[in-house]
């Protein structure tokens, strides 16, 4: 527990009062990714925020990946891991892997926590009830990837229905072949931005291990606090947004380009930033509107 005088807790707790009515009965959309994960200190602050935001009305809905945790069990049994162009190679015992790994070990430890920090999670692959579907990734070079999929169809309805009574989501990123008889490693980012606009999400939020946008990858001072998303391609002409930056800004962009008010990149390791985000003056991250 953080000391802090009794006037200075009343000040915060008054700061956030106007967002927690701005955000109230709205749904928020949280990435939480493999690599903001590796700590459990800071794993039991995200399940603890999204706990509290719950019980104050606002309708959480966390999508997750889990790659370092995918690695790990490939390494055990013996399986290298590839990556084509950022992306992890599934070839058909990858892909039993994947969906061993992030719709049982990594999903149901997520639900565990949020039921301990006193959430009521549910645990829901993207195969339950239709919620995505998918077909195989092909570039247009004809680079291939393996049963990694690019989602054609989202069908929320289950994912409304937890939130209706009550539940936490938590969502593992995997479909249901549309193509063939088969399921898809899906790219948890692209996963949570097409859920975010099926479900009409008022923000989505990006956690990873970076402090957000910069102009500087190696100078946190030059960190882009806000971003209109008519302003995204300069920046990328310029370089500023490059490398493994890119897929996570074209979610954003995109994310807002089809309804949802506000979309951000932060830092997964920042204790709270959630909350920080979401319920005071300051903000963490890259927001893009």
């Amino acid at each position: 527990m953080i000391n802090m005088e009794p006037g200075v807790r009343a000040n915060v707790l008054a700061e956030a009062l106007p967002y927690i009515q701005e955000y109230n009965g709205k749904i928020i959309v949280v990435k939480y990714g493999g690599n903001a994960m590796t700590s459990e200190e800071l794993k039991d602050d995200v399940i603890r925020d999204i706990v509290l935001l719950n019980l104050v009305g606002i309708r959480v809905v966390l999508v997750h990946g889990g790659g370092p945790d995918i690695s790990r069990m490939l390494k055990k049994i013996g399986h290298e891991s590839t990556f084509v162009r950022g992306l992890r190679y599934t070839d058909e015992e990858t892909m039993d892997v994947v969906q061993m790994v992030l719709c049982g070990k990594v999903n149901k430890n997520l639900v565990s926590l949020l039921d301990k920090a006193g959430g009521r999670g549910v645990g829901l692959g993207g195969m339950d009830g239709g919620l995505f579907r998918a077909v195989k990734k092909v570039d247009p070079d004809g680079t291939e990837y393996g049963k990694v999929g690019e989602i054609r169809e989202v069908h929320p309805q289950i994912v409304l229905d937890m939130l209706e009574k009550g539940y936490i989501p938590v969502v593992s990123s995997v479909a249901a072949g549309m193509d063939e008889n088969t399921n898809y490693n899906i790219n948890a980012d692209t996963a949570a931005e097409k859920l975010a606009v099926a479900l009409r999400a008022k923000k989505l939020i990006l956690l990873t291990d970076v402090r957000g946008l910069m102009r500087d990858p190696k100078d946190d001072a030059t960190l882009i606090p806000e971003l209109k998303v008519s302003e995204v391609p300069a920046l990328t002409r310029q370089g500023v947004i490059s490398g493994g930056m890119i897929p996570k800004v074209e979610c954003c962009v995109e994310a807002v380009r089809q309804g949802v008010e506000r979309a951000n990149i932060q830092d997964g390791r920042v204790p709270h930033s959630i909350l920080i985000e979401l319920l005071s003056n300051d903000g963490v991250g890259t927001m893009f509107s």
